[in-house]
């Protein structure tokens, strides 16, 4: 069991127990199947199949597969979740160019197309973003 601040300069496969914070920002953690981790994390890429209980910044991708349990929220670009994964918290999805140019600005305008159909309407309302 670690406890305290695990960093490193490699890729990080972690079958075990921690307990702190774990910082690879260049780089990938694996959680095992049979990691259990309480710690905020920092990483390029994040795949979980063991349990984790803290936040995920997972600065290009958040992996949560089937034998995955996390409470917690996660930030990242893009996310992929398998049926029967457990999860529980928020998802924020930045996508690169928001990371750096939007640091001093609001992130509350949707990114991606957005198309409603009312009942009322004669035709579906379409909004999109170019």
């Amino acid at each position: 069991m670690i406890k305290g601040e695990l960093s490193g300069s490699e890729d990080l496969y972690l079958d075990g127990e921690v307990e702190g914070s774990i910082e690879l920002h260049d780089h990938n953690l694996t959680v095992g199947p049979n990691g259990r981790v309480k710690a905020n994390i920092n990483a390029k890429e994040v795949i979980i199949q063991g349990k984790v209980d803290g936040n995920i910044l997972g600065s290009d991708r958040v992996e949560l597969r089937k034998s995955g349990v996390l409470v917690g929220d996660i930030v990242t670009q893009r996310i992929v979740i398998e049926d029967g994964a457990y999860f529980k918290g928020g998802i924020d999805i930045r996508k690169e160019k928001e990371q750096g140019a939007r640091s001093n600005a609001s992130t509350s305008t949707p990114a991606t197309p957005v198309t409603t159909h009312s009942s009322s309407a004669a035709e579906p309302v379409s909004s999109t973003r170019g």
